[in-house]
């Protein structure tokens, strides 16, 4: 684990690996260790980087609104320490939202770019109400919170089968620290709608979708990429595709990165 210094907050990441950077970016209540289970298959070929975002894992909070941009200088903060010009960019949901913010922010930087469980449109005025809903309610008891939320990203099926899972994944949740939860929560919401960025880019794109996702309307996520030239992949799963479809997302993204 290395660390650098930005605007005197500590952000913490992995560099492992030689060949094309490929920037692994975690969710919302995630941390870098989420990709452990791809980084020995994808460091065969290419130079891997996992970056705890802003009051997720090692990372220290900010302050008050983490937004995407914020987090897009971090990433580049960290590229720039490795010397990095060029990268691959995948983010898990939240994270989609931080390498959207960064393409645009550092458009020359980016080689491609895989959305997974992710969108590039705003939050619309009920999601933002429900954002603010979320707010209180890790307020009132971050555990409750934390726990009602990790079992909902699943879908229904997988909940009983990868129950040991998502007990991890509520243990590591667990350790997000309140300002950086809310801090998060108050970002996503006032985040920018990026849909043009889907349409008018150079770089090769890919966009992985869970067909029964609770958070991300399967349909509607699909319509942005119509007229397109991005990629689509369908799991049959929920928003955590990187738990509940682990060996076909491992082969999505190796033939992906082989195509570019």
């Amino acid at each position: 684990m290395k660390q650098i210094l930005f605007k005197n907050t500590t952000i913490s990441y992995t560099d492992t690996g030689k060949g094309i950077a490929i920037v692994l970016l975690h969710g919302f209540l995630e941390n870098k260790k989420m990709w452990n289970h791809f980084i020995p298959e994808l460091t065969q070929k290419n130079r891997v980087i996992t970056i705890d975002l802003l009051g997720h894992g090692a990372t220290e909070c900010l302050g008050y609104v983490h937004t995407m941009e914020d987090n897009a200088d971090v990433v580049h903060a960290v590229l720039s320490e490795l010397r990095i010009r060029k990268a691959i960019f995948v983010g898990h949901s939240m994270g989609g939202y931080v390498a959207l913010a960064f393409a645009e922010l550092y458009p020359d930087t980016i080689k491609g770019l895989v959305l997974l469980n992710s969108s590039a449109r705003a939050d619309s005025a009920e999601r933002k109400k429900n954002r603010d809903r979320a707010i209180k309610a890790v307020k009132q008891s971050s555990v409750n919170f934390i726990s009602l939320s990790i079992g909902n990203l699943f879908s229904e099926n997988n909940r009983e089968r990868l129950a040991t899972t998502i007990e991890n994944v509520k243990k590591e949740a667990l350790q997000t620290p309140l300002q950086g939860i809310v801090a998060s929560l108050e970002g996503m919401k006032i985040r920018q709608d990026r849909e043009v960025l889907l349409h008018l880019t150079p770089f090769p794109k890919l966009l992985i979708l869970g067909e029964k996702d609770p958070v991300l309307n399967y349909e509607e996520t699909k319509e942005q990429i119509e007229n397109t030239e991005v990629q689509l992949i369908t799991f049959p799963d929920g928003h955590m595709s990187h738990l509940e479809n682990q060996d076909e997302l491992l082969a999505v993204l190796l033939s992906f990165f082989k195509s570019i």
